[in-house]
């Protein structure tokens, strides 16, 4: 393909695009009152949620196997370029915080590296090969899972990073907000959110960038219950790694047992500030070096171990 009709191939592949649809009905939203056009941004907004819930059970569907990949050391890996590789390191950089997870079980990769993250890196999202480098130079193992994030559907970076993992015998997940996209056909989990287009055309960090957002939020959430990771709907592995982070811990083991504040400082300190460990000597009466015997054989499961300590 020559240097003049590529660009004209891409446009005309764009146009075929829900997500870069223009609507002439808002050609006009920059002579609207500010709170007019903060309204329709609300109301397009609206409808993400019900766009989410249409791809409920390819999510759940991707999720089972990204936790049984996982629960035998399994890494899960994003890779996007622009807003969607953006949200996966954010997404992927809350999960040590919030899941007290080794920071190299969940990785962001974005086109670009690092310098992507807050300024354009001009070619990277249209390149296979950077994607194919940046999985080898994680060692990517037939274990882990990696998820393509694209909002279009069709960016060689995800597009390429989904292939060569699929290639390499890891699970494949293809998130995108086109149906019928080339990323959802590539991968092992197709998941389309298609939300329409955009309140700004092209504009795809607004309700593509919220469904993304949402559904990343689902696969790291969701995987993490699955390993054991929360005990009902409290954070037992959180990592207190600051004053705040020790005040929610302090009260997570003050909702799961009831205990006093005294009791919950003691056990705390039994047990190196581990959640889990503290709830576990505090409900079943096993000193710290148990707890943590118990649920190492438990696999980290908080239930598995009370139930295996006759709690």
């Amino acid at each position: 393909m020559t240097s003049t009709s590529r660009p004209r191939a891409v446009r005309a592949e764009l146009e075929t695009l829900t997500t870069e649809a223009f609507r002439p009905e808002l050609a006009e939203i920059d002579r609207l009152p500010t709170l007019d056009i903060a309204r329709l941004m609300n109301a397009e907004d609206a409808t993400v949620a019900a766009a989410v819930a249409a791809g409920l059970p390819a999510i759940a569907a991707a999720i089972e196997d990204i936790a049984a990949r996982m629960s035998r050391g399994g890494r899960l890996v994003y890779a996007g370029a622009g807003t969607a590789g953006r949200l996966g390191v954010l997404d992927a950089s809350e999960c040590p915080p919030t899941f007290n997870t080794d920071p190299a079980q969940v990785v962001g990769l974005i086109a670009g590296g690092p310098e992507a993250m807050v300024t354009s890196v001009e070619g990277a999202e249209d390149s296979r090969e950077l994607a194919r480098a940046d999985l080898d130079a994680l060692e990517l193992r037939a274990s882990d899972t990696v998820v393509g994030v694209s909002a279009s559907g069709r960016t060689p970076y995800a597009v390429g990073a989904v292939e060569h993992a699929r290639a390499r015998g890891a699970l494949t997940v293809g998130l995108s907000c086109n149906a019928h996209s080339a990323l959802a056909a590539a991968a092992d989990h197709g998941i389309e959110i298609v939300v329409g287009p955009e309140l700004l055309t092209g504009s795809t960090r607004l309700k593509a960038g919220t469904a993304q957002k949402l559904v990343l939020n689902m696969l790291s959430t969701i995987t993490m219950i699955r390993l054991g990771k929360t005990y009902g709907n409290l954070m037992v592995d959180v990592r207190a790694s600051n004053e705040k982070l020790r005040a929610r811990s302090h009260r997570i083991v003050a909702l799961a047992t009831g205990a006093t504040d005294e009791e919950i400082e003691r056990a705390l300190a039994a047990t190196g500030g581990e959640v889990k460990n503290a709830v576990l000597t505090l409900l079943t009466g096993v000193d710290g070096p148990t707890a943590g015997r118990l649920l190492e054989e438990s696999g980290g499961h908080l239930r598995a171990a009370l139930a295996a300590a006759g709690g």
